[in-house]
């Protein structure tokens, strides 16, 4: 039970990134949103496996941390590319 709740909480703590991610006024603050909604998600996914006892939502979060490491560092590459 506190487990889906803190699930929620931390769902809550990655959508309210959303709207930086949308309109960031600079690409460093799309930047740190998107790490912060990977590291969500992330948390999400673990506290949900938890509570459920679903060991694949581990793994899913596995996939999720490694993609949003990538991610970050795209940004950074496509940033230093652009003038």
């Amino acid at each position: 039970m506190i487990l889906n709740f803190l699930a929620i909480c931390t769902l809550a703590a990655t959508l309210a990134a959303l709207p930086r991610l949308l309109l960031g006024p600079t690409a460093a603050d799309r930047i740190l949103a998107t790490q912060l909604a990977g590291t969500g998600t992330v948390a999400t996914l673990i506290v949900l496996g938890a509570a459920n006892n679903a060991p694949a939502l581990f793994d899913t979060a596995l996939v999720f941390a490694a993609l949003a490491a990538v991610t970050g560092l795209a940004f950074v590459a496509l940033r230093r590319t652009r003038p």
